[in-house]
Order: C-alpha cells, then structure tokens, then sequence
C-alpha cells in the first residue's frame, strides 16, 4: 500500500496552493511570505510547490525531510543565496565542497568553548556600557528601542571580539557601513535581479559601503601582518594564525575578508534580532520575565556574570530556545538538488530550489501544540524527549549547522542576565510589533519599551 502510494505521489505531482497565470503565488509571497509560506505546509502537506514567477520552489516542512536535506543527504544540496555573495563572498555560509570543509577544519578553534571564555568578558563590559547608558532615560521616563539597543549592543561586542581594541574609530566605521549593506541586501530580496544593476541610490550606497567594509578590513590586516601581529586572542587573528592540519596551508587576505564579513553578520544580526523579540516576549509574559529575574536573582545575585556561569541561568536559556522557536532570526533556509533525489515519495530533479523553513516547522501543530504560545517550558529536559530531532533547527542543522550558535547563546543569556539585573522593560502601549521576513526575521517598526530601573529600591 505504502508503494502505491509513493507511485501516486510520483506520477501526480508536487502539490500547490493557487496562484495567479504566469507569476504563481509571488504576489502572496512579496506581501506576506511567512502567511504564504504556513499556508503552503497546511495545505499542501509535507512537500509543497510554491511558483514565484518563472521560478518554483518546493518547501519541505517534515523534520525527516529537513533531516535528510541537511544531514543525511546534505553533499547533494547547495546553497542558494546568490544575492547575499556579493557581501559576503566565499565566506563559510556561502562556499561548498573541499574548499568549504577546510574551512571550517580552519575555524572550528576560534569557536571552541575555550575561546569563548576570553569573549565572555567582552559581552558583559560592552552589556554593561549599555546599560549605564539607560540610566538618565529610567529616571527621565524616556522609552527606547529594544531592537535599536540590541544591534548597537551587538556590533559593538562583534567589533571588539573580532577585532580586539585597537580599532577605535574605524571600528565604528566598519559598523555603519556594515548596517548599510544589510539595508541593501535586505532590499535585494524584494527587487528583480536586474534591477541591482541600475545607479539606484540604494545599490550605490551599497556598493560605496562594500568598498568601506574592503578597504577597512585589508588594512586592518597589512597593518597587523607589518607590525607581526598575526596571531591574538580577538576572532582576525585567530582567523590570521590558522592553519589546516592536513595541508599546511593558511588563509589569503581575501578569504580572511570573506570570513569577517561572514562572522560580522551572523555574529551580531541574528542574535541582535533574537534579544529584540526576547524582550518583546517577556513584556507580554510577566510571569516568565519573574521567573527569569528570580533565577537570576539566585544564580547570581547582584555580581557580573561570567561563562561559568552559562550553565545554571537553566530557564533563561529556555527562554531563549523559545525565542528562536517563535521567531527564528534564519526564518527560512534554500537548497538546490545537485543530483536527481526523492523526498516524500515525490521526485526531486536535478536543480531544483528548495525551502526549508523554521518558522514553519517549528509551528507545526502536532510537534508544538499550542504552536502560537509562548512557552519555554517546552524546552524543559523532560519535555523535549520525544520530538523528532529536526523538530527545531533555528540553527540550521547537520555538518553545515551555524559555526556561531554557541557565541550567540552565551551572548544571549548573558545579555538578558545583566539586563534583568538593572531594568525591567515593559512594552510600549499602542504599538503592533509585526515579523518582518527579510534577511533576518526583524521586529518591525521596532520594539518600543519604557525602562524602569530595579535596583533603585530592590522591585523585580
């Protein structure tokens, strides 16, 4: 029975959700991808077509066909971010094959749990910057943009764990130009190809902050290599000093580029975006946002936390989990088949676009009930026993899964640590806080937030 149905799968096709003649469901997607993208998976089931244009996609939404994607079968599919190259090259996100494991076999120390100690301290004093700034607008009553602080926060933790403490200005160069080609790649997912060519504004102060981010980050690196620092305990010259164990060989100055501009965005964007929505949870949840505080409150009272201390902040990771449950700041993933495949009992050619979804998955209702609530308590270690491994991949997952994730869970939950301990932040009334899917799943227009200071009188 189970053959026959496969055949029928086969011979019938991959199905659909309707579209328009000629431009398929594009109109949805262009206006709200994440409704069109939950609307597929519940209609279509587990394998889906979606036709954007001259272009068709199927979105897998299975955690056994994520398994098989990104794991089991994952030298068969590429990745497909071909817009986003021009920013980060060949960077570890982008490349593939041999050169793409070297690679990695080249970086993984860097990321080590050892190193992530040395960047512990860099988290907590620039989170510490942070908050002594929020002091005069706690007692003046002035609200701040959660989503605003936690980019600042992060560039500026990005920008001292990459490149230690010596860039000064240019360090703050690098961020604005850096924020100024995400702007113009988050506008590369909205527009034609072609129009990318065109002297708009917005592809020519792209191209002039791709410049910026080259020049910067070349001369970083002649100024080290004349002054015979190559080596450091900041992520360039870990980067500089490596060398692959089995060949011997080192970066170029070139791959050292491609590799910043690859850490940069996934080590400040993605966790920037998952602190915004944390904080949006947590206002709404005064009951989490009381366990929090009291589990901080007991783990470490009113001293500066360290990594040793990542460990026992137990719920405040479990918070986090359901964050990027909730709101994934990699909200979606594509892959193209290199070679002719079958998922599902559907075939899968040789070329064809796929996507993988975490939103999507992770609302999937018999892994998740209640899939639109804000539980982390699902992430409690008798809880997640038996969900299917790739139930939940905010990370990505398999031999590709995000080099960085555990940078970003220490710098998450050290954040929210040091921020429970000073302030509680309580959402601005009237505003709608709405997911805005582009390269990262940003809160748009913003999470406005009154700060009110803890300490002053011992309230939490």
């Amino acid at each position: 029975m189970q053959q026959e149905a496969s055949k029928l799968r086969v011979e019938t096709g991959v199905p659909g959700i309707k579209g328009y003649p000629l431009v398929g469901n594009l109109p949805q997607f262009q206006r709200q991808p994440l409704a069109t993208l939950i609307k597929a998976a519940r209609e279509g089931g587990d394998v889906t077509r979606i036709d954007l244009g001259r272009e068709r996609y199927y979105l897998l939404s299975h955690p056994e066909h994520v398994r098989h994607v990104l794991q089991e079968n994952y030298k068969n599919y590429v990745k497909g971010y071909g817009k986003v190259r021009v920013l980060l090259g060949n960077g570890l996100v982008l490349s593939e094959g041999s050169f793409w494991r070297r690679q990695r076999r080249l970086m993984q120390p860097a990321f080590h749990r050892r190193r992530l100690a040395g960047f512990a301290e860099a988290m907590t004093d620039e989170t510490a910057r942070m908050l002594d700034g929020w002091e005069a607008r706690a007692a003046g009553g002035e609200p701040l943009d959660a989503a605003l602080e936690m980019t600042l926060l992060t560039q500026r933790i990005i920008v001292r764990t990459m490149f230690g403490s010596d860039v000064g200005e240019e360090g703050e160069r690098i961020a604005r130009a850096f924020e100024t080609a995400l702007s113009g790649i988050d506008a590369r997912f909205v527009i034609p190809l072609w129009m990318t060519r065109l002297p708009l504004p917005v592809n020519r102060r792209f191209e002039k902050a791709l410049v910026t981010i080259d020049e910067a980050v070349h001369r970083i690196i002649r100024e080290r290599r004349r002054a015979g620092r190559e080596g450091g305990d900041d992520l360039l010259g870990m980067l500089m000093e490596a060398r692959d164990e089995e060949t011997g060989e080192t970066m170029s100055d070139q791959q050292i580029r491609d590799e910043v501009t690859t850490i940069y965005l996934a080590g400040h964007e993605t966790t920037a975006v998952t602190l915004a929505w944390a904080w949006y949870l947590l206002s709404k949840s005064p009951e989490v946002a009381r366990g929090v505080r009291e589990e901080v409150s007991r783990v470490l009272g009113e001293r500066t936390p360290g990594i040793e201390d990542v460990p026992n902040l137990t719920y405040t990771r479990m918070v986090i989990d359901e964050t990027l449950r909730l709101y994934p700041a990699a909200w979606m993933v594509s892959r193209i088949a290199v070679e002719e495949d079958e998922i599902g009992g559907y075939p899968i050619p040789a070329g064809q676009g796929l996507f993988l979804s975490p939103y999507v998955t992770h609302r999937r209702p018999e892994l998740w009930p209640n899939p639109e609530g804000f539980d982390p308590e699902r992430f409690a270690l008798e809880s997640g026993g038996e969900r299917p491994r790739f139930a939940y991949f905010p990370f990505g997952g398999g031999p590709r899964q995000c080099i960085g994730n555990n940078f970003a869970l220490v710098e998450a939950t050290l954040v929210i640590a040091m921020v429970m301990q000073r302030y509680r932040l309580d959402l601005m009334s009237g505003q709608t806080v709405k997911a805005n899917p582009r390269g990262t799943l940003r809160p748009r227009p913003g999470v406005w937030m009154m700060p009110h200071s803890t300490t002053s009188n011992g309230t939490i």
